[in-house]
């Protein structure tokens, strides 16, 4: 028996485990590091699961290739050779536009997913770049990109020093947080409380994290933009605002929110308002105070509305960069996404329906209109790395078709599941404890400085490759250089640009260095461990690799401190409080004032046990409470006349589903939880319990206006109740006017 240390991958709490395996490498225990100075022993369902996640026996141990209907395993020399043939084919007839690229949400944990992804998508030459983040965070990006200039700069509340926390549109206490990182968030909030500070939660649902807080207030979904502007309107016709940090467009602000006093916007978001009133108040009159929203406030039509306002309230109430309000994390590695020239979009459009690029990305609610449309330009191959499109994308139906009708397909994935099926060839990635592990991205926004190392815990076994491997050959590929190139060839010539440019930096722990001395000075076992070192040692903390393996456990890098300067790429080079492009979601937010909601609004749901599309199939994270039902409000049920299961219809589609009657839904609101529909996979457990997907009821064609960011709460939908067939309700049927 062996004891090891590892970062949790799977969600963004970047907890950290203890492991325990046997002689044969099997993990026999899973719990917190209480070591760990960020986390301290907090572990979640996910975490402990770790290993049974990492033992898969449906995991995918070698490349499939696809061969008249039929999968076959083959050498992963073969597979690349059909990689090579079959995008070769497409580009050389159609051009490189004709390819387009995925990235599903696990490449935002791992090393090779983050390092490779923009070689990969500058080799590819395509306009066609989609991710998971038009799923869920590009609202934010797009937002801050305005404000600050920078679209990779996120404010995070700093949560174990302030007074009042205000959380829209987030459950933390079951998803651990998002674009914020903060282990045992549940914890941090109990202490937030408990040294007498406030917390209020808005939500449509009455969440884990609600029955933590003070207080909870019912919003209807979509509107919490309404809300958040007549909080700014209060704020600022009552003289509360006391601005901390230089701004520009106050006068402008004050302009727009005229038209959103809390008694014009209460009828709309739902919310009495004297509370709204009380709520601007409140965090006026807070000693410190932070305003926190996250996925239920930004996959809604007005995203980038609610992300913008929430930063505005944060600046206005003099909380924004200082400690206990929203604050930018100081990462332990060179800031590789400070831009040279303040934010935009629309470097480029999609073919189609003309969706502008944000942060080098098209929507992905515009990658199926891109694959059927004919036309020069026409998407004709697909390149996926560990994205699941059919459960978690708008319109999962019909991208399931789309798909279909590509020309060839490989996709970087360890699992034969809904979207892989329609691939040629599928390249599994090694287990997890085969792996390197560092969170880049999720140690940008972590609600302390903080940064932490997981070499692998087992070997790669013979023949077989690893992720980073499997990465550099697909870029060698697509970049003409054939199946055969050697991908340690890439690594050093990243590695060399890298150190190129770091000798030249004044104060650079390379200045003035030879290339070849630099290099030889670099610790690593693998590419990414290489191109970690160096930008670990250009960082602001002069820390190394060889740092971060002594210390195993984590290296607690201090609190937040005030940054903003530092980070700031506007060519006021201010805070902008209404740039233009934001300024003109207050024309569609007051257009939409006149227009009566729909009568019942569909929201997804966080579970506890669950991540997207891909922790279905583990049995310990399955059942209980996860599971794919339709919450709704008992008075719902009663006044529609319904039984045990409802058809859930939308203009895009519908779904018969369970019902599960609940009085911590909002009347009038029902919630299905995201990523289900296990239809059609080799996940045997989570082909038992599939679910049905709620992304046949979510319209591709329904976007938020400046992010292009997919809209998943807020959808219309009607319910129609299902007949019973027979006296003894053992056999359903379908009313006529509800076709199935």
């Amino acid at each position: 028996m062996r004891t090891v240390h590892r970062t949790c991958p799977l969600c963004d709490a970047v907890c950290g485990l203890r492991l325990t395996l046997d002689d044969t490498g099997h993990v026999t225990s899973v719990k917190g590091d209480p070591d760990d100075p960020f986390s301290k022993g907090f572990i979640c369902p996910k975490g402990a699961s770790l290993g049974r996640l990492d033992e898969d026996p449906d995991r995918l141990r070698a490349p499939l290739v696809r061969k008249n209907g039929e999968w076959h395993e083959v050498s992963w020399d073969e597979a690349f050779q059909t990689v090579d043939q079959g995008l070769k084919s497409v580009i050389d007839a159609h051009g490189r536009d004709a390819v387009a690229a995925y990235f599903g949400n696990p490449t935002f944990h791992t090393m090779a997913g983050f390092m490779y992804r923009m070689p990969l998508s500058q080799s590819l030459g395509t306009r066609n770049i989609f991710s998971a983040s038009t799923i869920d965070q590009m609202p934010k990006h797009v937002a801050c990109g305005y404000m600050f200039g920078n679209p990779m700069a996120i404010p995070v509340p700093d949560l174990d020093r302030t007074d009042y926390l205000l959380v829209i549109g987030a459950n933390p206490a079951e998803s651990n947080g998002s674009l914020c990182a903060a282990p045992d968030f549940p914890g941090r909030l109990k202490a937030l409380r408990k040294r007498g500070g406030k917390l209020v939660v808005v939500d449509p649902r009455r969440t884990r994290t609600a029955d933590l807080a003070d207080e909870h207030l019912f919003v209807r979904p979509g509107t919490d933009a309404f809300l958040l502007f007549g909080i700014v309107q209060t704020l600022l016709a009552e003289d509360l605002a006391t601005i901390g940090v230089e701004v520009e467009g106050l006068e402008d602000l004050r302009r727009l929110a005229e038209d959103f006093t809390p008694q014009i916007v209460s009828p709309v978001c739902g919310v009495p308002a004297e509370k709204i009133v009380r709520l601007a108040r409140e965090l006026a009159a807070a000693p410190t105070a932070a305003v926190y929203s996250r996925i239920g406030a930004s996959t809604v039509e007005f995203g980038t509305a609610a992300q913008w306002l929430g930063d505005v309230i944060n600046i206005l109430t003099g909380n924004f960069d200082r400690p206990g309000g929203a604050m930018f994390t100081k990462a332990a590695t060179l800031d590789v996404f400070r831009p040279s020239e303040p934010y935009s979009t629309g470097h480029w459009h999609s073919r189609v329906r003309g969706l502008p690029e944000s942060i080098g990305e098209l929507p992905v609610a515009t990658l199926a209109d891109e694959i059927e449309t004919p036309g020069e330009g026409q998407v004709r191959a697909l390149v996926s790395i560990a994205g699941n499109l059919v459960l978690s994308a708008p319109g999962g139906p019909r991208l399931d078709r789309a798909l279909a009708g590509l020309d060839f397909m490989v996709c970087v994935d360890p699992y034969l599941n809904e979207t892989t099926r329609h691939a040629n060839v599928i390249l599994p990635p090694p287990r997890i404890l085969q792996m390197p592990h560092y969170d880049f991205l999720l140690l940008t926004v972590t609600v302390r400085n903080y940064t932490r190392f997981s070499p692998p815990i087992l070997p790669l076994e013979p023949g077989q490759l690893s992720e980073a491997e499997i990465m550099a050959r697909l870029i060698l590929i697509v970049s003409g250089q054939g199946a055969d190139a050697d991908p340690a060839g890439l690594d050093e010539f990243i590695i060399g640009q890298m150190l190129t440019g770091a000798t030249q930096i004044p104060g650079s722990p390379f200045e003035g260095m030879d290339v070849a001395e630099a290099r030889a000075s670099l610790d690593g076992d693998s590419g990414p461990e290489l191109m970690l070192d160096t930008m670990l040692r250009l960082g602001p903390y002069g820390l190394s690799l060889a740092d971060l393996l002594a210390n195993p456990h984590g290296i607690d890098l201090g609190p937040h401190q005030p940054r903003l300067q530092e980070l700031l790429t506007t060519a006021s080079g201010r805070v902008e409080l209404a740039p233009p492009r934001l300024a003109e979601e207050a024309g569609r937010l007051r257009e939409r004032l006149a227009v009566p909601p729909p009568e019942t609004l569909l929201i997804g749901r966080r579970q506890l046990r669950s991540l997207n599309s891909w922790l279905h199939n583990v049995p310990t994270l399955t059942g209980g409470s996860n599971r794919c039902t339709l919450h709704i409000h008992p008075d719902d049920v009663t006044r529609l006349g319904l039984g045990e299961q409802v058809i859930v219809r939308s203009a895009n589609g519908e779904l018969v589903v369970p019902l599960e009657p609940n009085d911590a839904i909002m009347p009038g609101v029902v919630s299905l939880p995201h990523g289900w529909g296990h239809a059609r996979t080799r996940q045997l457990h989570a082909a038992e319990h599939a679910g049905v997907n709620a992304n046949a009821l979510t319209d591709e064609s329904v976007i938020d206006v400046p992010s292009g960011n997919a809209v998943f709460n807020g959808v219309p939908v009607t319910l129609i109740p299902i007949e019973l067939e027979s006296a003894d309700d053992t056999e359903l049927r379908v009313p006529s006017s509800a076709p199935a």
